[in-house]
This record gives structure tokens, C-alpha cells and sequence, in this order.
């Protein structure tokens, strides 16, 4: 199962910012005459899903062409780590491809420099509203939509049964506050950690996600900290006691998300924050820890709020074929084919038809696998998912800077006020 691969590479945006600039200062430049759209029809890209869906894309782009028989459609797969500087490099020289399979946070960069088709007007209010309300908000930008929105992920909490009946848990937590205490309860019980989580800088956000589940606002309108609050200083107080009464495993300062699968897979944490289809994978590396794992609902704080991880579509504002762009858009995103898709990949939809259908074929599933369960659960959250970081230019300063400061207070380097505090500085020193 793929899914949507943070920036991790910072001196990818001195690139940005140059190009950002050429597009500013070029907007009136006529375009090339060999750009996309020009001949050849659509160009499509899509995003490292090669050789896994060739079948898939084979299909529907010959069902297209059967109903529209005018329309040319070629479809290139880009690797993950060459998608951002190809993009930027071909809207710079006005050769970008007609359709293009982004991430909110990354189009919405270039969406504010207008070069994406506003489909505000172009896609009636009727066909908007078959997509998810929250997720077409994620593609949206000072009130103007830069993109349809395709596939999602969104995490479930799977959990060993074995290990939490051990230590007398009847459910798995639903909360922050129902985990801590878990947490308190399996160490004392069983001498095992209830889970990992990474406060290393430039891997998972989950940490930052969490805060804003728990009811933190990380940015104002102008960009600037807003988490120095009485909210802010609770969600950094909760990460510093869990680590400081040791109910969180020591290597979270320095391993990734990868090290918690491997200590959920060897049986020494009891909950794992994951996408539903890698209960595949425990199946296969952990045969024994699968037999015990199910799926619940992700946790989440007092806001109830769950995460999702978007997948869109959106169009360079100067396709010469921007409508034939849009109905192939359209189509690729409609209930069908998200439906086949989903099927296929493990993913899941954004149009709310195909979310539906895809439910009521799990439920008509009798003695339903560990992974289709887990399916279950995580589409049966989608409605109330969001894209709960919105997207930000710094991002990964803005991670680096709070979790380095979480490890000092972790470390009793700082006070909770102090790290709050300084992370507020640090994060608006950048912004002035």
C-alpha cells in the first residue's frame, strides 16, 4: 500500500523558491508550443504506482478513449523522489503534463502562485459534493479548489489481544488520555511498552498530529506559533511524563516509525498506529502476533478529529487541453473507478458512492479476515477524517524544531514551559 511520502529533502525548497519566483515574474509568457496538451494529447502523471496497477490504468484509460474517442490520453509513472523537481521543472518551462497526481501540501504550494486551474467553476457544486466535504477542503486554497481528490490512507490502532488480556484490558484505547493510562497499565502488568511513537525529527508527524487532536491550533493565519497556549503546554506535558515515568520506549528519541513495527512484530509493544493492509505484512513477518492482532479506530484527543493522508489530481493552469484534462479527472475519480481501485490497491476513496459500496461489499463478508476487518474500521472512519496539518510552507522546520525541544524537556534539559516557549521563538524567527 502506497502512501502519501512527506518532504524530507530541504534543499529541495531553495529550488522551489527559485522556480516559485520565475513563476511570477513569468505569468505573461506565452506558452511553449510544445508542451503538453499541444500534441499528443493528455499527457497523465501518476505517482511511483507502476508495475503494481499497470493493469489498472491499461483499462481505464482504454475505457476512456472508448467514450471518448477524440481524446488521447499517455500516462508516464514517476518515481516518489523525482516527482517534486520534474513537476516544478516542467510547470517553470510550461511543459507540465496535462493531469497530475499530487499531495495537497505539495500542490498547495504551487496553487498559491496560481499554477493550478481553479475549479471552483469548473466542477459543478453537485459533482463536488461526491466527494468527502473535508477532503475536497484539503484541496482548496483561499476559497479556490486546485485539486480533485483521489485516494486516501488513514490509520487504524492495531492491537495484540494477547498482551493487552494479560494485563486485564478488555478494549483497546479509544483516547490520549484512556492510552496514557493503558500504557501505565501493560508496563505494570506485563513489564512491555503499550507502544512507539518517533519524536525523530523528519520522520513520522504523528506526533504533531496529535497535538491537534488534542485540540491545538501549530499556526495562526499569518503563519505564526500558536501552540504556545494552555493546550500546547498539555500536549508537550503529555509526550514528557509518558517518556519520564517510562512508559514509552527509550529509542523514541532516535529510531522511526520503522522500529515500532519491528517491536509491535516481536511482540514487545501491544499498539501499533498503521494503514490497515499492513496486517499483510505482520501476516507474513510475524505469523504468530497476526493470529493475536486486530483493528480499532484510530486514537485520537478531545477533539475527536482522525487523520487521512489525500492523494489528488490537478491540472497546470496552462494545459492547452484543460477541459478534455478535466473530464479525464473526473473520471478517474468517479465511484467507479475509485471503487476498482480501492479493490486493487488496498487504498481507499474519497467519493462518498464508491466509500459506500466499498462498506457494504465488507459487510456482506462472512468469517471476514484480520485485514478485511481492519479495512472495515478504517473506511468506516473516513467521514470523519481530515487532513489535520494543513499545508505549510517549512513543515519539517516546524516538526524538527518542536521535537528537538520535546526531547530536551524529555530529557529534563528544559522545563515544559521552556521547550514550548522556545519552540514558539524558533518557529517565528523563521517566519519574520
Amino acid at each position: 500500500m502506497r502512501t502519501v511520502k512527506k518532504i524530507k529533502q530541504l534543499a529541495l525548497w531553495g529550488l522551489f523558491g527559485l522556480l516559485l519566483s520565475w513563476l511570477v515574474s513569468c505569468q505573461s509568457t506565452p506558452s511553449n508550443p510544445t508542451a503538453s496538451g499541444d500534441k499528443g494529447g493528455i499527457q497523465f502523471w501518476t505517482m511511483q504506482l507502476q508495475p503494481q496497477f499497470t493493469p489498472y490504468f491499461t483499462e481505464l484509460i482504454g475505457n476512456f478513449k472508448t467514450a471518448n474517442p477524440d481524446i488521447t490520453v499517455k500516462w508516464e509513472d514517476v518515481p516518489w523522489d523525482a516527482m517534486q523537481s520534474k513537476i516544478l521543472t516542467s510547470i517553470s518551462a510550461k511543459t507540465a503534463p496535462d493531469v497530475v497526481n499530487l499531495n495537497p501540501n505539495f500542490a498547495s504550494q504551487l496553487a498559491g502562485k496560481n499554477a493550478w486551474l481553479d475549479l471552483s467553476s469548473k466542477v459543478s457544486p453537485d459533482i463536488q459534493k461526491q466527494y468527502l466535504p473535508k477532503i475536497w477542503q484539503a484541496n482548496t486554497l483561499n476559497n479556490l479548489s486546485f485539486g480533485i481528490p483521489w485516494y486516501l490512507t488513514t490509520r487504524v490502532t492495531i492491537y495484540n489481544q494477547d498482551l493487552l488480556k494479560k494485563a486485564g484490558i478488555t478494549a483497546p484505547p479509544a483516547t490520549y488520555e484512556e492510552l496514557a493510562k493503558v500504557a501505565k497499565t501493560i508496563k505494570e502488568k506485563t513489564g512491555k511498552y503499550a507502544f512507539f511513537i518517533t519524536f525523530s525529527p523528519g520522520d513520522s508527524g504523528e506526533v504533531l498530529e496529535s497535538m491537534v487532536q488534542m485540540g491545538v491550533k501549530l499556526v495562526d493565519e499569518q503563519g505564526k506559533a500558536a501552540f504556545d497556549t494552555p493546550e500546547g503546554f498539555a500536549a508537550f506535558k503529555y509526550w514528557v511524563d509518558l517518556y519520564q515515568q517510562g512508559l514509552l520506549p527509550p529509542e523514541v528519541l532516535t529510531q522511526g516509525h520503522r522500529h515500532g513495527v519491528e517491536l509491535y512484530q516481536s511482540g514487545s509493544t501491544a499498539l501499533l498506529s498503521s494503514g490497515a493492509e499492513f496486517l499483510k505484512t505482520i501476516e507474513k513477518n510475524a505469523p504468530t502476533i497476526a493470529k493475536a492482532s486486530a483493528a480499532a479506530p484510530q486514537i485520537t484527543g478531545k477533539t475527536g478529529k482522525k487523520n487521512v493522508a489525500v492523494m489528488n489530481l490537478v491540472i497546470p493552469r496552462d494545459s492547452k487541453r484543460a477541459d478534455e484534462a478535466l473530464k479525464f479527472a473526473l473520471f478517474v475519480t468517479n465511484a467507479d473507478n475509485q471503487l476498482a481501485f480501492t479493490q486493487q490497491g488496498g487504498t481507499l476513496p474519497s467519493n462518498i458512492e464508491a466509500i459506500d459500496r466499498y462498506i457494504a461489499e465488507l459487510d456482506k463478508e462472512k468469517n471476514a479476515s484480520a485485514v478485511a476487518q481492519a479495512r472495515k474500521v478504517s473506511a468506516g472512519q473516513l467521514k470523519d477524517a481530515e487532513v489535520l496539518i494543513p499545508p505549510m510552507k517549512n513543515f519539517n522546520q516546524l516538526q524538527k524544531i518542536i521535537y528537538e525541544n520535546l526531547q530536551a524537556a524529555m530529557l529534563k534539559q528544559k522545563t515544559v514551559e521552556q521547550a514550548v516557549k522556545e519552540s514558539a521563538e524558533a518557529w517565528n524567527s523563521l517566519q519574520s
